[in-house]
């Protein structure tokens, strides 16, 4: 059922005077820190173990059951170009040249799975959860599309569906949640040849990243990418190059997303209040003029059917009516011909009947001339 401009404007004129204490709790809720699920699980990506093979990608291609690429995962000319996740394609490996050294460095490119993360924060209708084991997981069943997580990532990673015209998605690695609920490796970590990924305890990962950084001081820099940025990622990365040199970012902070905005958002009552209701409002009311253009379109194909149908009688109508006058015509002229036929040999035969009767008539008078 349709909502009408009317009613969704007296909802939110009802709806204003609970902003203040929407503002409130906003402001209560920006002092919070949230400390991550207890025992969540993660991966550690060790940069300097990656060779590039791209068996990462193949297996996240075949676990979650994505259209195959152009080019075969064992070519390995992709790598000269830098890639980003897309619709369908969950991870990708990135190639850095290092200076003026023929060093590669190679880097897998996914969601990050932060301990908070930004993209469930913009989203209005909780499409996007964090799950206790780590992954954050999207539930297409209630996203309205409105990308606000494409906006708010980081990282750059959500990416939507724009070639689905009737069903689009957001689309991202969700750490092979199906199978980690299964007792499984996600697939990425199951097929790395070299042990570059480690799917574990997040502390224990983080206590193993530092024990290698501390045992090769002069092999890793010291700092564990995603322990702390952006108020920590379930992913996490150790390199023995700076992490600005291979595309990642460094200047995130360590404060999560929803520590940035729940206080500017607590200065505006009314749009800590009612946004959601309006962004659902505007929603509804795009629904229902969705739905009327469709009746409107019903309406206009089935009068065009309908008047089709009355031409296409018409046509046919009139095609009998042709055919039956061809009919009588035909039939006129056959008649003709027939008499015309029948006038012809009558006066043929009148015409033999006078010879032979001229002929009959000529014997005696040659028989007394002799």
């Amino acid at each position: 059922m349709g909502i009408s401009r009317r009613k969704f404007l007296g909802w939110f004129g009802g709806l204003s005077a609970t902003a203040a204490t929407a503002a409130s709790t906003a402001i209560a809720g920006g002092n919070h820190h949230f400390e991550g699920h207890p025992d969540t699980m993660g991966v550690l990506h060790d940069i300097n173990r990656c060779i590039g093979c791209r068996k990462c990608e193949e297996a996240c291609n075949t676990v979650n059951e994505l259209p195959k690429p152009e080019k075969p995962f064992d070519d390995l000319s992709v790598l000269d170009q830098k890639r980003r996740t897309h619709a369908d394609v969950y991870t990708v490996v990135n190639q850095f040249k290092i200076g003026n050294e023929k060093k590669h460095v190679h880097v897998k490119k996914q969601c990050n799975h932060c301990m908070e993360p930004a993209c469930a924060s913009a989203c209005f209708v909780k499409a996007f959860k964090k799950m206790p084991n780590g992954s954050v997981v999207y539930d297409e069943s209630v996203c309205v599309g409105c990308r606000y997580c494409m906006i708010a990532c980081p990282f750059n990673i959500p990416a939507y569906e724009y070639d689905n015209a009737f069903s689009p998605k957001v689309t991202k690695c969700t750490l092979c949640y199906p199978r980690v609920q299964k007792g499984l490796l996600p697939g990425c970590v199951e097929a790395c040849p070299k042990e570059a990924l480690i799917y574990g305890n997040r502390k224990e990962l983080i206590k193993i990243a530092r024990e290698r950084i501390n045992k090769h001081p002069d092999q890793y820099i010291d700092h564990i990418y995603g322990e702390h940025e952006m108020g920590g990622t379930s992913w996490l990365y150790i390199s023995g190059t700076p992490f600005s040199e291979i595309g990642m970012r460094e200047d995130l902070g360590v404060t999560s997303a929803p520590e940035l905005t729940s206080g500017p958002l607590s200065a505006v009552p009314i749009v800590v209040g009612l946004w959601p209701v309006l962004l659902t409002g505007i929603y509804a009311i795009s629904k229902r003029k969705d739905k009327v253009a469709e009746e409107e379109k019903a309406e206009a194909v089935k009068a065009a059917e309908n008047a089709a149908d009355e031409e296409m009688k018409k046509q046919i109508a009139k095609i009998k009516q042709d055919a039956a006058k061809d009919k009588e015509a035909a039939i006129k002229r056959e008649v003709k011909n027939a008499l015309d036929e029948a006038a012809k040999e009558a006066e043929e035969k009148a015409k033999a009947a006078a010879e032979l009767t001229e002929t009959a008539d000529a014997a005696p008078e040659k028989k007394e001339d002799e």
